[in-house]
């Protein structure tokens, strides 16, 4: 009988983690080591947020480098796991009537490959990833991740890519330590009280929880992957935080595990 897979969203940060040894790669290896081996990865990262639903077909995805501004050693760190034809097409057939296209002109971008490879760094689990579709509601994520639910019992591990507070502007370049800024605190705080009480329709409306969630999520994209990890959520998971902290004072790291 395959083991129920939990649904995380992790806190991926500066693309630097990735070629860097700190403890949150260290609690992103423990997370690994904590769970059963998937037999495949469904990953839903902030980078791939465009209009329109599409999974990734490549037998093997190339690793993207969609960022600029940073040292040679990330620009040619590969990540070689290979795709699946067969969980996209799964996922294509769960997600119906829904039009979801396969795309193998995406790969994997820095938002999953950042995280896998600490957490799996043989790169020896075929990863999907799923695009965000940017002309849809915020329900409409959740709905989605309501619909992957079932995956989790067919070895899938859901895996969403963001960040709960991610705003740039205010990011301390070069002071990765610095202390969080005291609205992006208590956005995580909130975040977390109503993840504890299991308010999806909080959660899904967070834009309407005042000007702290305007500050730490100024865009969508990087908050939008927890919606389909909460969505994922059976009634019986159990909720925990296995990786807390900031960066720049103004990204938090907090992950988030269902399960």
């Amino acid at each position: 009988m395959t083991q129920r897979m939990p649904a995380l969203f992790i806190g991926h940060g500066n693309p630097m983690n990735a070629i860097s040894h700190n403890r949150y790669t260290e609690y992103w290896a423990a997370i690994a080591n904590s769970i059963p081996k998937p037999k495949a990865i469904l990953a839903i990262s902030a980078h791939w947020y465009l209009p329109g639903i599409a999974v990734t077909s490549n037998a093997l995805p190339p690793t993207i480098h969609d960022f600029g501004g940073f040292p040679d050693e990330l620009f040619q760190f590969q990540y070689p796991a290979v795709g699946s034809l067969e969980l996209a097409q799964r996922v294509q057939e769960i997600l119906g009537p829904i039009n979801v296209k396969q795309d193998a002109s995406w790969g994997l971008d820095h938002g999953t490959w950042s995280i896998l490879c600490h957490l799996y760094p043989k790169a020896d689990i075929p990863v999907v990833q799923l695009s965000i579709d940017s002309t849809q509601p915020l329900e409409y994520h959740y709905e989605i991740g309501k619909n992957l639910r079932q995956l989790r019992d067919e070895g899938v591990l859901i895996l969403g890519s963001g960040n709960i507070v991610h705003n740039l502007r205010r990011y301390a370049w070069g002071r990765a330590d610095v202390a969080a800024f005291d609205w992006a605190e208590r956005f995580e705080n909130k975040v977390r009280e109503l993840l504890l009480a299991r308010d999806d329709h909080e959660l899904i409306h967070y834009d309407k929880l005042g000007n702290d969630a305007l500050l730490s999520s100024p865009t969508p994209e990087h908050y939008l992957p927890l919606l389909y990890v909460i969505g994922a959520r059976h009634d019986a998971d159990v909720l925990s935080f296995p990786v807390e902290g900031f960066e720049g004072g103004a990204i938090s790291m907090l992950s988030v595990q269902m399960g």
